[in-house]
């Protein structure tokens, strides 16, 4: 199933990179560090990153998240300080990448390197009951917690 998502671009240099799948079978697509020059991201310091991208989903039933390249934080310890970014239907500003260096030794980040992915996911938007008790289930209240480690 294909969905039409409207993709603006905020800086002419990334047109030559525009987000897409790498494979068929990719769930995601790369967004890049849209740079001017090689960036040193401190041992713990986070930096928001811009895309020069925006885009705008426009359909309730979807919305965009951004997670981490795994090879990127598992290699060198770099992941997004929010841990996973949320885009709403709805908006239409620059997508931008907060990026955290959660390692002990410095990290060069270059101009227009992949730096996130970024992937479309359906969305339900629950209509709310009041009551008083649940129904009981098999796992009631337990659960937090529960993996037998403290």
């Amino acid at each position: 199933m294909k969905l039409t998502v409207e993709l603006k671009i905020l800086d002419e240099r990334i047109r030559r990179q525009l987000p897409a799948a790498s494979t068929a079978l990719s769930a995601g697509v790369d967004l890049r560090a849209c740079l001017d020059a090689p960036l040193t991201l401190a041992p713990h310091q986070t930096e928001l990153i811009p895309t020069g991208l925006a885009l705008h989903i426009g359909n309730p039933d979807y919305a965009a998240m951004i997670l981490p390249r795994s090879g990127l934080g598992h290699k060198h310890g770099i992941v997004l300080g929010n841990l996973v970014g949320l885009i709403d239907a709805d908006y239409q500003g620059p997508l931008m990448v907060s990026c955290w260096n959660r390692s002990d030794e410095s990290f060069v980040l270059q101009p227009f390197e992949r730096l996130a992915q970024l992937i479309i996911v359906p969305v339900l938007q629950p209509e709310f009951h009041i009551v008083d008790q649940f129904v009981a289930s098999e796992r009631s209240e337990s659960g937090f917690g529960s993996s037998g480690r403290l």
